[in-house]
């Protein structure tokens, strides 16, 4: 027996030593030249290694970000999933062990009326599969992988949540400002629809104009109503988020929130560390590949030891009474003769899924390069926007004021005025588009380099 066991080390040692390989990453993997910028070699600095914490200040949101984690439906399910792969590892660490099992068994016969006999064995047993050929350890590494796969979508849910959540109430905050800005329009179409009414009577103007004008009033005040409706469904949907009733959102204003000037994305090969879901691909990956390694192991065959210990009162054929120990060993060997063409399938199917494994993981990290160049030119233009839409804010400011003083010293008439004011709020919107859109792509950009875990 010994001899035959070293036997069959030394042919896992020269035949099945490709079972035992562990997972490393594709050479393949492309990083350097995921970013359309130049960054500079050794720059690690990225917005990604700020808290969710650090980067969105106000406390009202921060409150509401640590309700979402904590309340979550998608995310709390992502938490069970991972105990449940916990269990399914701590279930394949334990197939190392011997199955082991209570066997008690009891007779008892009579022939033609002789006298009964009673016979009892009280034995356990116990079955001990060597684990030679790398089955039970692919196993055992895919159900690791698993787990890192299920931690990893974990925390992609987590991701998505903060940065859906900090999306969420900016728009709210956008809404609102936009609100004051349509009720302020709603409030100049009123003075102009007055001045245009005092006009017709004074014969300066038509009824059209007028008509003209009542209607762009009409409209504004649609679009009043329309923003509440907006804010009421935004809130609703921030708080199914939340794991709460619909209920009212307390927040701040647009125009509290602070964010960094500048915004820095790191080198490309920070992505394979800090994406989520570029990690639960990678872990796909290398549950795929240790699938691969145990369709190997199927060529190979199953050893099992096993025996049985106990007591029993007919060893031998014998009755006797007291009983006597009862020992038994035994060794098997299973080696597949008839299935090597399934196995030869076997093992084609998993090496094709762990091709398709690789380019999925290959495409994660070209998806999230785009992600983060969309998000990093979306800041870009919205910043350079802003600061255009800014001056323009200011110079219809200033054209406000300058009509109001003409209007007091020469023929300037109110309706000019009135045109005036309506365009710098047409600009106000304008510019409170862009700053929304500058917000969006700040947390667009923080989320693609894996920020908010």
């Amino acid at each position: 027996m010994k001899k035959i066991i070293i036997c069959l080390f030394l042919s896992a040692g020269l035949s099945g030593c490709h079972v035992y390989r562990t997972y490393e990453r594709p050479d393949t993997t492309v990083t350097d030249s995921l970013y359309r910028q130049p960054v500079v070699a050794g720059d690690t600095a990225s917005i990604a290694s700020l808290s969710w914490k650090e980067l969105f200040s106000d406390p009202q949101l921060q409150q509401l970000i640590e309700t979402g984690i904590a309340n979550n439906t998608d995310l709390n399910i992502a938490r069970l999933k991972v105990k449940e792969v916990e269990a399914l590892l701590l279930s394949s660490k334990l197939a190392y062990l011997p199955s082991v099992s209570l066997t008690p068994q009891g007779t008892l016969s009579s022939v033609d009326g002789s006298k009964t006999s009673k016979t009892y064995d009280l034995a356990a047993s116990a079955d001990w599969e060597l684990d030679i050929f790398g089955k039970l350890t692919n196993a055992k590494r895919g159900v690791k992988a698993a787990l890192e796969q299920s931690e990893a979508y974990r925390q992609a849910v987590q991701t998505q949540l903060v940065a859906t959540i900090a999306n969420s109430y900016y728009t709210l905050l956008m809404l609102d400002k936009q609100l004051d800005i349509t009720r302020r329009t709603a409030e100049t179409w009123d003075e102009n629809l007055r001045a245009m009414k005092a006009l017709k009577r004074a014969g300066q103007t038509t009824e059209m104009a007028v008509a003209q004008t009542e209607a762009s009033k009409l409209s504004v005040d649609a679009s009043v109503l329309s923003i509440e409706q907006q804010i009421s469904e935004m809130e609703n949907s921030l708080s199914a988020l939340l794991g709460m009733a619909p209920q009212l959102i307390t927040r701040s204003t647009l125009d509290n929130q602070r964010f960094p000037e500048s915004l820095s994305t790191g080198v490309p090969l920070q992505l394979l560390h800090r994406r989520p879901d570029i990690r639960q691909k990678e872990a796909e990956l290398a549950g795929a590949f240790y699938a691969t390694n145990q369709a190997r192991s199927a060529f190979y065959p199953s050893i099992t030891l096993g025996g049985s210990a106990g007591w029993t009162n007919s060893a031998g054929g014998a009755i006797t009474n007291p009983g006597q120990w009862l020992f038994n060993a035994i060794a098997s060997l299973t080696q597949p003769l008839f299935n090597r063409g399934t196995n030869i399938a076997n093992l084609k199917i998993a090496q094709t899924r762990q091709e398709e494994a690789r380019l999925l993981y290959q495409q994660s990290l070209l998806n999230a390069g785009k992600e983060v160049n969309d998000a990093l030119t979306a800041w870009q233009t919205a910043k350079s926007q802003f600061e255009i839409n800014t001056h323009q804010v200011e110079t219809l400011r200033e054209a406000v004021r300058k009509t109001e003083l003409l209007m007091r010293h020469s023929g300037t008439t109110y309706l000019e005025i009135l045109t005036t004011q309506q365009s710098l709020l047409e600009a106000e919107t304008n510019r409170l588009q862009t700053s929304f859109d500058r917000i969006q792509s700040i947390i667009k950009l923080y989320h693609a380099l894996g920020g908010g875990i």
